[in-house]
C-alpha cells in the first residue's frame, strides 16, 4: 500500500518536530517523493549522517521490498 504525503510528513515531523519539512509526489502515484529536511539538529553533521536520522525517523518504512515507501529524494541540511 502506498503511502500519502502527509503520513511521510508527520513520521519526520515526530524525530523532528522544529523541522521545515516539504514533500513532493514526484510521479503523481504515491510512490516515489522527494523530502526536503531543515532542521538544526544537522548543524555539524555530515549529509550521510543527516539522512541516516530522517530515515530512522520514518521507522522502517522503507525497509526492503515489502517497505510502504518505494522511493524517497531526500534533501537534508540545517537553516541557513
Amino acid at each position: 500500500m502506498a503511502m500519502q504525503a502527509h503520513e511521510i510528513e508527520d513520521l519526520i515531523r515526530a524525530g523532528f518536530p522544529d523541522a521545515k519539512i516539504t514533500i513532493t509526489d514526484l510521479a503523481g502515484d504515491g510512490n516515489h517523493y522527494a523530502a526536503e529536511v531543515i532542521d538544526e539538529s544537522f548543524r555539524g553533521q555530515n549529509r550521510v549522517q543527516q539522512q541516516r536520522a530522517v530515515y530512522a525517523a520514518l521507522k522502517g518504512k522503507m525497509d526492503g521490498s515489502a517497505g510502504e515507501l518505494h522511493a524517497l529524494a531526500l534533501t537534508t541540511k540545517a537553516p541557513d
